[in-house]
């Protein structure tokens, strides 16, 4: 016998009874738990694939005692804002401290992409959702981001035994309790501190660029005054980032060092985009670069960095372009990108919006993508050798030790001695600079976007939906 449809329901000819149809909505227990794991399990293979590529261009899979695992997962806990620390010596005569907190921008950049679009692609097909729906999706990726972090910190440590010469010195050495060590490990609580607050920027970075991500119905008021502006920032640091690969891959073609040139792209090419952004835009960086830290910058950046005396030197485009003319193009870069971000926001904003509101809501924007700039282009790295509490470039004992303990890897411990890098923003100066930018980008886009006849103050014609 036919089962019979439902008393009310209306059946058409030819289509079956569809049972017990459902509504988007919160996932159950054991669906909601994937969805986080599938958001976390893909934002890491994304970074783990780009961070190894990019240190095996580095040379970093010859490094000893299979250390390349830990190596991986140290450059992961860098890429979401966490630091790593070296140290070692050997026993009581000498002593390793160093630190380094860089953000290799291009791991970080790769992951948050495809989080972000893993999670907005769970709540595709509905324009509003509920928001202990949303807040119950972020807890469960948070709490296992947070697990994948404490085992990524966990696994970002390794010690390597330098060797100090033949068996007699060895043995010797070892008897006095001078066997040389060096290792490195992630800070556990400021990579699951930092790293916490990564994830929740990627989440809300989601949010307020994609027209996909489902809202609260309160928030909705505020999608198009939020998503046009930050949509055209994602877009303009974007184009920096491809703009920099391009300039990466021709640089790598034409020059010997194409290897270590691509494993720069793979791994802190934003960084350095990002920078001439900021740069072009008339901003300036101040730091310092002294010894040798091992980490790749262009030659006219570290010339730039390396002033006489160690002393605090400022970056930028006049400072560049004393030592590479080219850098009188990034004003010129900056301008033509900033315009179409400016163009591309009024283009995606709503009928409506003044001339001045498009110029205000940029500079508010160009504002706080400056700040964001800053924060993740800061750098610091320091390494440095003491022997017996006294600093190894002091009275030559930087020689002693060298003649001492002889060689490591190649190198002798006065070649290692110490270094120091710093860059920072000067945020004061950059901020205003960027929201003026924008106030003028964001009015003159407005005029361009109107002549189109797709701005929003350009009325619909009659007759049109």
């Amino acid at each position: 016998m036919q089962q019979q449809p439902p008393s009310g329901a209306h059946q058409e000819p030819g289509r079956p009874v569809a049972q017990h149809p459902q509504t988007p909505g919160s996932p159950g227990f054991l669906r909601g738990w994937l969805d986080a794991l599938a958001v976390v399990l893909a934002g890491l293979a994304a970074m783990a694939g780009m961070a190894a590529l990019g240190l095996w261009l580095a040379r970093a899979d010859t490094l000893p005692a299979g250390s390349f695992p830990a190596v991986l997962a140290a450059t992961m806990a860098l890429g979401v804002g966490g630091s790593v620390r070296l140290d070692g010596g050997a026993g009581f005569f000498a002593q390793v401290n160093a630190g380094m907190t860089v953000i290799p921008l291009s791991v970080g950049l790769a992951g948050a992409l495809v989080m972000a679009e893993v999670f907005v692609r769970q709540l595709r097909f509905r324009a509003v959702a509920a928001g202990a729906e949303l807040l119950g999706r972020i807890a469960r990726t948070v709490v296992l981001w947070l697990v994948a972090l404490v085992l990524i910190a966990l696994a970002a440590r390794h010690t390597f035994v330098v060797t100090i010469g033949g068996d007699l010195a060895a043995t010797i050495g070892s008897a006095l309790g001078l066997t040389p060590e060096v290792g490195f490990h992630a800070d556990v609580a400021e990579t699951l501190g930092f790293g916490l607050l990564w994830l929740v920027v990627v989440l809300a970075a989601a949010f307020a660029v994609s027209r996909r991500a489902p809202l609260p119905r309160t928030l909705l008021p505020f999608q198009q005054v939020v998503r046009p502006a930050a949509f055209a920032m994602l877009v303009l640091l974007l184009a920096y980032v491809v703009i920099g690969a391009a300039v990466g891959v021709v640089t790598a073609l034409v020059r010997e060092q194409t290897q270590e040139t691509l494993a720069v792209v793979l791994l802190a090419l934003p960084n350095l985009a990002w920078l001439g952004f900021g740069v072009g835009l008339g901003g300036q960086w101040h730091g310092h670069l002294v010894g040798a830290i091992g980490l790749p910058m262009p030659p006219a950046l570290a010339s730039v960095l390396r002033a006489p005396g160690g002393q605090e030197t400022t970056v930028d485009l006049g400072a560049l372009a004393d030592y590479n003319g080219l850098a009188w193009l990034l004003p010129v870069v900056a301008g033509v990108l900033v315009l179409l971000a400016g163009f591309l926001m009024a283009q995606r904003s709503p009928a409506g919006v003044k001339l001045w509101q498009h110029a205000v809501r940029m500079a508010l924007a160009m504002a706080v993508t400056m700040l964001l700039v800053g924060v993740l282009t800061r750098a610091t790295a320091d390494y440095g050798l003491s022997v017996l509490g006294v600093s190894a470039g002091e009275g030559g004992l930087q020689d002693l030790l060298g003649t001492a303990l002889g060689g490591a890897a190649g190198s002798t411990v006065s070649d290692l001695g110490s270094g120091s890098l710093s860059l920072r923003p000067d945020l004061l100066l950059d901020i205003p600079l960027a929201a003026g930018w924008g106030l003028v980008a964001g009015a003159l886009g407005a005029l361009l976007a109107a002549r189109t006849g797709r701005r929003g103050e350009v009325e619909e014609p009659a007759g049109r939906g």
